[in-house]
């Protein structure tokens, strides 16, 4: 039965892996739309009036640090590599953390000039302080060898990168059923990261709850 429950946890892990590659992939292949920048694509439309500047400063720095932290992310989480590759996850775990806090700046300068308005924007700036805090607290407890302390907060992390993930997928679903409106992306910025996290802290405290540990 152990095994199992081992082998479907491998399971969701491979399939939650390969969404993100599938994602990030998709992601950089929209980059012949900003390099040069065309402001008649999806996501640069109608910011041509103040991109130039620093606003594409860090729009370039986050298309960059973004899938970067994400692909690295799935190595990272992975325990075989981790249990297999010590040094190196440690190693690779410090430029995490220096890709991760370029991704959280940057993102936090964009959500100035969020879509829809002031309210996805603070939900995409306060993602933004979330994704930071966490890499740097796990960053922390790492130092201080309280390991699960660090996968706990680690954890968070990925889930609040994978956000880019859920933001696609939210999109694909409202254009294959139909629920369209000035509401869905402002929704979006939010339930994209808070959704996951309350659903992982949940888990997290049912398992403690029951002594069975990470």
């Amino acid at each position: 039965l152990i095994q199992q429950q081992i082998s479907g946890a491998d399971v969701v892990r491979l399939a939650v892996a390969a969404l993100i590659v599938k994602v990030t992939i998709s992601v950089i292949g929209n980059y012949v739309d900003y390099l040069p920048p065309n402001f008649e694509s999806s996501f640069l439309l109608g910011r041509d009036g103040y991109f130039f500047g620093s606003y594409s400063i860090a729009f370039y720095v986050h298309i960059v640090t973004g899938p970067t932290s994400l692909m690295l992310a799935v190595l990272l989480m992975s325990q075989r590599f981790r249990r297999r590759y010590r040094g190196w996850h440690a190693r690779l775990g410090r430029v995490q953390v220096a890709i991760v806090l370029l991704v959280s700046i940057s993102g936090l300068w964009m959500s100035r000039h969020a879509d829809t308005g002031a309210i996805a924007g603070v939900g995409f700036a306060l993602l933004a302080v979330a994704t930071g805090v966490f890499v740097v607290l796990g960053l922390r407890s790492a130092k201080r060898r309280r390991f699960d302390q660090h996968q706990r907060w680690m954890s968070r992390c990925v889930l609040c990168l994978c956000s880019a993930v859920v933001l696609r997928l939210i999109a694909g679903l409202s254009i294959v059923t139909g629920i369209e409106g000035n509401w869905v992306y402002p929704l979006s910025a939010w339930i994209s990261w808070l959704i996951p996290l309350a659903l992982y802290e949940t888990q997290l405290r049912f398992r403690q709850d029951r002594g069975l540990g990470q």
